[in-house]
């Protein structure tokens, strides 16, 4: 039985992974501005408090979007891949 050339492994790419996290913290950051936005067009008066929590809220929910989307293709990447390198 011949060994295979490199060692058959679901990890993604080192940059796949990186280029993840990158979209995870731009998620995260832009949900933030939206968060941030809302609350400020809603609040008349001392609005530090409410432009706060919905920057926290959004910056959470961009977040994790984004990272739904990110492990989604990774793992797509990964099947891709198996099925490119089968004989």
């Amino acid at each position: 039985m011949p060994t295979p050339a490199r060692p058959l492994s679901a990890i993604p790419s080192p940059g796949a992974r990186v280029l993840a996290f990158v979209a995870i913290l731009a998620g995260g950051f832009a949900g933030g501005l939206i968060g941030h936005t809302l609350a400020g067009l809603q609040c008349t008066g001392d609005c530090d408090l409410p432009q706060g929590l919905g920057m926290w809220g959004g910056s959470i929910v961009g977040a994790a979007g984004a990272a739904i989307v990110a492990i989604l293709v990774l793992r797509a990447q990964g099947e891709w891949r198996e099925l490119a390198d089968r004989p």
